[in-house]
């Protein structure tokens, strides 16, 4: 028989009851969950006796026992934690374990203090291009002193400070930063030439910038502190970048001359220093002897006047031997008057001191030799020899 049909099973097959059955008791179905709830605290399902407003409380203790929990959070080493009530500052947490109230009540943002960002100017790295080389240009094209373009790009490296400046004085701390460092940057190529810009003062204007960024941060309260400044790259624009490539190699080759010159200055000035020194030293030693020798005569010439006044004779006569002496010892030619001969004898003494030009060494040795001993048979043979010099005096 059909279980649909009349005098048959009442009971659906499918859910096992009655369909005529009622539903269960709300009462019923509290006090189940109340029996369950005790079982799993470790009560016995008869210890609420069947009262509502303890399950209820049960019901609301658990939730808000782990709603609670919630508020639990720990801060790592090199954080801080800002904890703010509906959006007011309400302390910054060190590292370590904390509790705060719940959400919607308290919340709290951890903030790295000791990470070093970078922020770029004028170009971006290439894990960082989100803008278009146009924006670049912009950024980077900047007035000079002098009325030149000058394309510079920088990096800007920094750190967080103080967290609650960071997150609560400022919108938007990186775009205020960005936007400070453009201001510095232009501020101080507009102070200075392009020239120096790019020359000598390339790697002093960094830390004018730095200074510069710092102050005008300090001022709004943006909680960083700035740790470099580097200059990427400061070129001029690319439409003069060659003329002004010859312009830097002209400098250059007028540097080279200037050291060169500098250099070949160092070399000779010393030198003829040390000439002149020494033309000055020869000078005053010239000086001393001429006076000296001055003064030798002068004194031998009063030693001989006093002579002279003594013994005219004897005096003039020494004297006129001393003169003859002197000539004939210069003289290069002798001539030998025998008494009673004809002849006269002539002896080339240049000749016999230095040996002839083209003749072979012994030769030369061998005949001045043959001349020297024939000199002196002529001059030690006769002992009545004469020599006349060319006064006509006889000695």
């Amino acid at each position: 028989m059909s279980w649909n049909e009349p005098g048959g099973n009442k009971k659906d097959p499918w859910s096992g009851r009655d369909q005529q059955e009622t539903p269960p008791d709300l009462e019923e179905v509290m006090r189940s969950l109340q029996e369950k709830l005790g079982g799993l605290f470790g009560g016995s399902g008869g210890d609420t006796g069947g009262d509502p407003k303890k399950t209820l409380l049960l019901l609301i203790g658990i939730p808000f026992v782990i709603w609670a929990l919630t508020g639990i959070y720990i801060v790592d080493e090199g954080n801080r934690g800002v904890v703010t009530r509906f959006g007011k500052y309400m302390e910054t947490t060190q590292p370590g374990p904390h509790w705060r109230f719940p959400v919607p009540i308290e919340s709290h943002t951890i903030v790295n203090v000791e990470q070093q960002s970078f922020i770029e100017v004028g170009y971006r790295s290439a894990n960082n291009r989100q803008q278009t080389s146009q924006s670049f240009a912009k950024e980077s094209l900047m007035l000079t002193q002098d009325e030149n373009i000058i394309n510079l790009s920088l990096s800007v490296q920094y750190r967080i400070k103080d967290a609650k400046s960071y997150l609560f004085n400022v919108s938007d701390p990186r775009l205020t930063l960005a936007g400070v460092t453009e201001s510095a940057v232009r501020g101080v190529i507009g102070k200075n030439t392009m020239d120096y810009v790019l020359t000598e003062g390339r790697s002093g204007f960094a830390d004018e910038v730095k200074s510069d960024i710092q102050k005008i941060l300090d001022k709004y309260g943006a909680g960083i502190q700035i740790m470099a400044v580097s200059i990427k790259d400061a070129q001029p624009p690319e439409e003069v970048q060659s003329a002004f490539e010859d312009a830097i190699k002209a400098r250059e080759d007028e540097q080279r001359l200037k050291n060169e010159a500098e250099a070949y200055a160092n070399e000779v000035i010393p030198k003829a220093r040390g000439a002149a020194a020494r033309l000055t030293e020869e000078s005053e030693g010239y000086k001393l002897r001429i006076i000296a020798k001055a003064k030798g005569e002068a004194g031998r010439f009063e030693q001989l006047l006093t002579e002279y006044q003594k013994a005219p004779e004897i005096t003039r006569q020494r004297l006129y031997l001393d003169t003859m002496e002197g000539i004939f010892d210069k003289a290069n030619t002798l001539l030998l008057d025998v008494k009673g001969g004809n002849n006269m004898i002539y002896l080339p003494i240049d000749k016999l001191q230095r040996p002839t030009l083209g003749a072979e060494p012994g030769k030369d040795v061998e005949s001045a030799q043959t001349y020297q001993d024939s000199t002196d048979n002529v001059i030690k043979t006769p002992r009545g020899a004469v020599v006349r010099g060319r006064e006509g005096r006889t000695q």
